[in-house]
């Protein structure tokens, strides 16, 4: 028998989640015992039978195996969700390298139990009549306090608790004593902390279009056969979450339920409202600036069949329901999918993988998909489902690009070209609302030339290199170091550095522009209180702004009809950001950006500001044009061997010290050079991360690229097994992420 031992949790609730035991598998029991398996073990000294669920399998004991008791059965019971999220831990585990207990603390995230907030009611245990007489008789006995808890009730019935200590100021052991006098009972029942939302006035219709309806049919169609992902790519406007909310509806009506994943808690609180109008109080939102007993209501009513529809980030696809049967996953491209955290997975992986366990589909979304994907639907994997038009017949807006470099050399040397000055002007005029994004993604470290728009790149890498204290310039992919230039290598221009200006800046310079202009700002600094995004959002929706200037959280996936006016300011610093994504990320981010102008009956305008106007990513932004730059990114990710042209490890360390973490991160990649003998596999670095040191820790990093994912897999295992018997790297944390 191959796998004779089991390690089993008996308890998924809390503390007892870190606490394994382990079984031996009888022999008739070798093919039906598995990670996720629910399993009957004898348990404690008296040995009785209780439920525990497997976590993993092996064939060695951890303990004597005189001690070691059998497992007793298999029970013939459907298969629970726990058992389901247990084998989506496991997968997990094998997929991104981590414990199994990280892992099981990502599916399984509520496993503290918190105490359910009840709402108490009080009531008269006799007739009205009867509780005047005592009402009368305790006023004569100057008994007041009980005397106010029946004028109480017979003025208020039933009678809240809390109001009535508070309104009526009575005290719990007055009415304790009345309660066992047999003069008043008191009811509880369980209250479900459901966080207040703010309205929006657009709700997504359910009429759809042909097109849309035919999309819907086909997705349903492919639920019923292959069950392959479905990517619908669809220009901004285009309708697609009445797409998604269709489907939704006939999930629901088919005694199964669904998530609905969002990027970012900013959309959260637009597409929940919309998500209330369609499905009522089946539908909760699930983030984390909600208190620990709001998430455990929203699990809890998942579990229990008083919610269907769950929306929010990432950890929303870990819902408890009992009977999945569709993921939604909206503006599928966003980076914010990806988690930072052990383990490193990635949202799109994961919500597939959940998907083939629980039988269900995967529906994700676009108007900038990415590059993975569209590759995916390219060879078979996906199917692809197109929305080139908007709905309702509305236009995409008129895009123009302002070349900053002519607003130099012409004398503007505002943050403002005069194209933009002019649109906002005419804005305020006609009292229609604009947006400001301020492309901050990337900027950080990276040195460009205003006069000419040069960027100081590695040579070896083709990302820009990032500027550490004011004397290097590093590369954050091979280590290459070069020292901090003063003018431009390429014109000799002494306007060259990193930028400057931030959100808040941006806000003085309008309100210094056009002092009537009534603005708001969202960014970190403003958004920092638990309602702060809802707060924000609808008050721009509701017109109390003419202009509302922030960074990506502004425009992504928000729908402001009175905007016409989108103002892109400094579109390249995400262009050479040092990642190899840095043209895709600009590209998404100003199609989507773009995409917020003209949603409603006006037509919109767009002016994006940038020092390279003739970049592929800028021009095919411009145009809306996601297939020409799918085709021209490709060609550069095949060229340099990136994903999803190839795939790519990144093996990262973090230690205290500073000289281990060195020598082990040598020694671990010169391991992988002599150990595998593949032309294919390049190993890059090893070099110091972005940020090389956080909470006193030193992190570096190398990468390894192959075309196949498969057999960077094995590789990260052979890893795993060198890190385990070398001593060198017990005070060294080893992290494997895959770059998708």
């Amino acid at each position: 028998m191959k796998d004779g031992y089991a390690d089993v949790i008996v308890d998924i609730s809390a503390g007892e989640l870190d606490r394994v035991f382990q079984y031996r598998i009888p022999q008739e029991l070798a093919d039906q015992v598995s990670a996720g398996t629910l399993v009957t073990v004898p348990f404690g000294r008296g040995n009785r039978s209780v439920k525990a669920y497997v976590v993993a399998t092996g064939s060695r004991p951890q303990i004597e195996e005189d001690k070691i008791k059998d497992i007793l059965s298999v029970p013939a019971e459907p298969v629970s969700v726990e058992s389901r999220l247990i084998t989506l831990a496991a997968w997990m585990k094998k997929t991104y390298g981590c414990t199994m207990l990280q892992a099981l603390k990502t599916v399984l995230p509520m496993k503290e139990k918190v105490r359910r907030k009840k709402k108490r009611r009080l009531f008269l245990n006799m007739t009205r009549e009867e509780a005047k007489l005592q009402a009368e008789e305790c006023g004569k006995k100057h008994r007041a306090a009980r005397e106010r808890l029946l004028r109480a009730l017979l003025e208020e019935e039933p009678l809240d608790y809390d109001r009535a200590q508070k309104d009526w100021k009575l005290t719990a052991a007055v009415i304790d004593k009345a309660r066992e006098l047999g003069i008043i009972r008191v009811e509880e029942e369980e209250v479900y902390r459901i966080p207040p939302m703010a309205g929006f006035d657009r709700p997504a219709g359910r009429e759809l279009s042909r097109q849309q309806r035919w999309i819907t049919e086909e997705i349903l169609r492919e639920s019923g056969g292959e069950r392959r992902p479905c990517l619908i790519y669809g220009i901004t406007g285009s309708g697609k979450t009445r797409v998604y909310m269709e489907l939704i509806e006939r999930t629901l009506a088919r005694g199964k339920q669904a998530i609905v994943l969002i990027p970012e808690i900013a959309l959260t609180y637009q597409v929940i409202y919309q998500f209330w109008q369609r499905f009522g109080r089946q539908a909760a939102v699930i983030h984390s600036r909600m208190s620990q007993g709001e998430r455990w209501d929203a699990f809890d009513g998942a579990r229990k069949g008083r919610i269907s529809v769950m929306i929010g980030p990432r950890s929303a696809l870990f819902t408890p329901f009992p009977d999945l049967g569709l993921i939604v996953m909206d503006e599928e491209h966003e980076s914010t999918y990806k988690s930072e955290s052990t383990p490193r997975y990635h949202t799109r992986e994961a919500a597939a993988a959940r998907c083939r366990i629980e039988q269900a589909q995967m529906v994700m979304g676009s108007a900038t998909p990415s590059l993975e994907s569209y590759y995916a639907c390219q060879r078979g994997a996906y199917r692809l489902f197109t929305l080139k038009e908007r709905f309702g017949n509305g236009q995409l807006p008129q895009v123009t690009v302002a070349d900053m470099r002519e607003e130099l050399r012409e004398g503007n040397l505002s943050v403002f070209c005069r194209k933009l000055q002019e649109a906002l002007r005419e804005r305020l005029e006609k009292k229609e609302q604009s947006i400001l994004f301020l492309n901050r993604r990337g900027y950080a470290g990276f040195i460009s030339c205003r006069s000419c728009g040069c960027v100081v790149k590695c040579p070896h890498c083709d990302v820009s290199l990032s500027l550490h204290g004011e004397g290097t310039l590093m590369c954050h992919y091979c280590g290459y170091t070069a020292p901090m230039v003063r003018s431009c290598p390429q014109c000799g221009s002494r306007y060259i550095g990193g930028f400057r200006a931030g959100t808040e800046q941006i806000e003085k310079l309008v309100k210094e522009m056009f002092p009537s202009a009534r603005t708001l700002r969202m960014d970190l600094d403003t958004t920092r209180k638990k309602e702060s995004y809802s707060r924000i959002l609808s008050s721009f929706a509701a017109g109390e702004a003419d202009i509302l200037i922030g960074t990506q959280m502004i425009i992504k996936g928000h729908d402001f009809p009175g905007v016409t006016l989108v103002g892109i300011l400094a579109a390249d610093l995400s262009l050479y950001a040092a990642d190899y994504r840095a043209s895709e990320r600009t590209f998404q981010l100003l199609v989507q950006a773009v995409g917020r102008a003209g949603r409603g009956e006006r037509k919109g305008e767009a002016v994006i500001q940038t020092y390279h106007p003739e970049h592929y990513s800028i021009q095919a932004a411009c145009r809306q044009d996601y297939p020409a730059f799918f085709e021209e990114e490709m060609n550069y990710r095949s060229l340099m061997g990136y994903p999803p042209a190839a795939s790519m490890l990144a093996v990262q360390g973090s230690s205290l010290e500073e000289g281990q973490l060195a020598l082990g991160m040598e020694y671990l990649a010169k391991y992988v050079r002599s150990a595998v003998k593949d032309k294919d596999l390049a190993v890059i670095g090893p070099a110091d991360e972005t940020i090389s040191r956080i909470s006193d820790r030193y992190r570096k990093v190398f990468y390894l690229k192959h075309p196949k994912r498969e057999f960077l897999s094995a590789l990260q295992r052979r890893m795993e097994r060198y890190i385990e018997v070398n001593p060198g790297f017990r005070k060294i944390s080893i992290q494997f992420d895959y770059q998708i």
